[in-house]
């Protein structure tokens, strides 16, 4: 989003309850991409690239689509959208007047195609659509430059050129940009702009251009497509590719047979199922989602970047290796139990993680995705010389380092590649764990705040215990042994009494008491800590009592259309006129999680309360199923809701989509053959 954009959201949101001026939402709408661009495409059928992350190129900022009919331009309004079958096509069907007008996005590559196709009795003579789309090559709106290549229109900066072309007849001409006076007015500025009457050198600069394709055929249809380059690549193959894109999908069943050939390589792990089959479980459509957010090299960005000036929030359009790793862990889980064959993105994972790790083992807050490279942030404490660490989220090299030990021990014994990035973060684990058996003062999950979190402990007992059932040498087992018999002791300094539960941090002397979600990460630690050594009778009623107590405290169930759990007690955060904490996706799919894996835990002890905790799994699951009450159109899961069921923030956020899937695994799983857990699967050592 460039400034002109976020000043005509200012104009057109301000005083709502629900939104923060400014942002560029995907709240509303679906996703198209499966590869290095990722575009949305929203109701009313405007479409804009959310591609940076991915690619490294910024494409269309802001577009508007119509309909001419009979000299009259009807531009449209909210349509009703679906994905087509298990693809990443996206169908709009707007009504205008008599008319039906059906189309379908698809994103494949570097290239986007948007095909009309009317409907209708009584079909007007000679229509066309209108397509206005304004593109901010390498995130600039001012000095770009257009070329009009008959057929074809070019916006470029320096380094990267984006192109427009039409599957019919087409005219196309350049827009005016807004000028300063009209940034400062008090209604936002539409597109389309008014004539540029002859203002030739100025449309010559502008990154907006319009383009009429004529509808042709019995059932009137055209195909326009955009595409998204490198400056290296040639201006001439450039020009092939966007004219045969748009040339070869002029029909609606081509434009389909791509996406569905898009889906069947997405699907290709999946052992030969049909994308129907595919769907049992949710799983295709949470692993659609999780391909939306993946770059090709196997990272994925924790949102759409919806606050890019960062004005309510520090940005989702990065990799933050927490979010990543803990997906990255949760589709290998979901995939030993039932067998998607993800086999590539695990491979992917691991090796991202040993690319972009630092030389003292740990990982830095976050990188962009498309190539690796430190991205802005501010938790890069072991960056910079002279910091004391604390601007550090020590949480995030645990997680990467559970992965590559899990990776290890279950998928390749015999990547040293992985291994040595592995015995890596072992040393940087060590350099952050405290004499006293808890990691040293960092900041949270939440990045919020600093102190010493119960959820980074969990996560050090999880790597550590991982970590010593790794096919790595002895003495590297033994010393991750004795470092999670540690922590596993060291959490006692975080028990609240008062409370029977877990604190949220430890600060300077004072344990912080509220109840915190990200603490849920101790049924999974202690799990796998159970593999190592056994965890005793006083945790395990004391971890009862903690999930029992944080599942119950932060449970929200307002008077609207949704319920879940909050973030954690007296969250703050984004929300605006509402008096409580709202309900998060995340924390409630971590909640499910946390509750089965602690009904493993306990079945394997025949402890009475583990048929509740299998329960609460299911109940909390429910709610982040597919058609559950907190997904919204695509079946994504927004990271927030307010009470009335809006969305808000990141949408959809990767995280809660592969908790969802991992737990949905799980819980089928046991109540197909009684398994009870990840910890005593089968390994490649077995």
């Amino acid at each position: 989003m460039k400034l002109h954009s976020a000043l005509n959201d200012v104009k057109r949101s301000q005083g709502d309850p629900h939104l923060f001026p400014g942002e560029r939402r995907s709240t509303t709408g679906l996703f198209s991409g499966l590869d290095e661009r990722l575009v949305h495409v929203a109701p009313d059928g405007s479409v804009r690239d959310y591609s940076y992350p991915l690619s490294g190129l910024v494409g269309i900022e802001q577009s508007r689509f119509g309909l001419e009919l009979e000299d009259d331009v009807h531009w449209f309004e909210d349509g009703d959208q679906r994905y087509v079958e298990d693809t990443a096509v996206v169908e709009t069907v707007h009504s205008v007047g008599p008319v039906t007008v059906v189309r379908y996005d698809v994103t494949v590559g570097r290239l986007h195609l948007t095909h009309f196709r009317l409907e209708g009795d009584d079909l007007p003579d000679s229509p066309s659509i209108h397509a206005c789309l304004g593109f901010a090559p390498e995130g600039r709106v001012g000095r770009t430059g257009q070329l009009q290549h008959d057929d074809v229109v070019e916006i470029y900066h320096e380094r990267e050129r984006d192109y427009v072309a039409a599957s019919t007849d087409v005219e196309v001409a350049g827009q005016i940009p807004p000028n300063f006076a009209e940034l400062l007015d008090a209604d936002p500025v539409e597109l389309p702009r008014p004539d540029a009457d002859g203002r030739y050198e100025e449309t010559s600069l502008s990154p907006i251009a319009t383009v009429e394709a004529s509808l042709t055929g019995a059932q009137p249809s055209t195909t326009i497509a955009t595409l998204l380059t490198e400056a290296s690549e040639a201006r001439t193959e450039a020009l092939e590719q966007i004219r045969a894109g748009a040339a070869d999908h002029a029909v609606g069943d081509a434009v389909l047979e791509v996406g569905r050939s898009q889906a069947r390589g997405f699907f290709d792990g999946l052992n030969g199922e049909t994308l129907e089959e595919s769907s049992r479980n949710g799983a295709s459509a949470d692993l659609r989602t999780l391909g939306l957010l993946r770059g090709p090299n196997g990272s994925r960005i924790a949102g759409p970047e919806f606050d890019p000036f960062f004005r309510y929030s520090g940005g989702y359009g990065y990799t933050w290796f927490r979010d990543d790793a803990e997906i990255a862990t949760f589709l290998l889980a979901a995939d030993r139990r039932a067998d998607l064959g993800l086999e590539d993105w695990h491979r992917r994972s691991a090796h991202f993680y040993a690319e972009t790790q630092l030389e003292d083992g740990t990982w830095p807050h976050r990188v962009w995705p498309h190539n690796g490279e430190i991205a802005p942030g501010w938790a890069h404490g072991r960056l910079e010389e002279g910091s004391e660490d604390v601007d550090y989220q020590a949480d995030q090299t645990a997680s990467v380092a559970t992965y590559l030990a899990t990776y290890l021990r279950v998928v390749d014994d015999e990547d040293d590649v992985v291994r040595a990035a592995l015995l890596a973060a072992l040393e940087g684990l060590d350099d952050t764990l405290a004499e006293d058996g808890l990691p040293e003062r960092v900041q949270n999950a939440w990045e919020n705040m600093t102190g010493r979190f119960t959820h980074t402990a969990a996560t050090y007992l999880e790597a550590y215990a991982a970590i010593a059932r790794a096919p790595v040498a002895d003495e590297y087992r033994e010393r991750a042994a004795d470092r999670a018999r540690e922590v596993y002791e060291g959490l006692d300094q975080l028990w609240v009494p008062e409370r029977e539960c877990y604190a949220l941090r430890l600060d300077d002397g004072e344990l912080d008491d509220r109840l915190d979600g990200s603490t849920f990460a101790l049924a999974g630690a202690h799990l796998e800590y159970d593999a190592i050594a056994e965890v005793d009778d006083d945790r395990i009623e004391q971890l009862i009592s903690h999930l029992e107590n944080t599942i119950d405290g932060l449970y929200r169930d307002p008077d609207g259309p949704i319920e879940g759990l909050a973030r954690f007690e007296d969250d703050p955060w984004r929300v605006r006129d509402q008096n409580e904490p709202k309900v998060w996706t995340v924390t409630t799919a971590w909640g499910a999680n946390a509750a089965a894996e602690l009904s493993g835990l306990l079945a394997a002890r025949d402890h009475d309360d583990a048929a509740t905790f299998d329960d609460r799994a299911h109940d909390l699951l429910a709610l982040v199923e597919p058609g559950g009450t907190l997904r919204r159109a695509g079946e994504y899961l927004p990271e927030q809701l307010f009470d009335d069921g809006t969305a808000d923030s990141a949408t959809p956020l990767g995280w809660p989509h592969a908790l969802r899937l991992a737990t949905a695994t799980a819980l089928e799983e046991r109540d197909v053959s009684g398994t009870k857990a990840h910890a005593d699967e089968p390994t490649v050592q077995d």
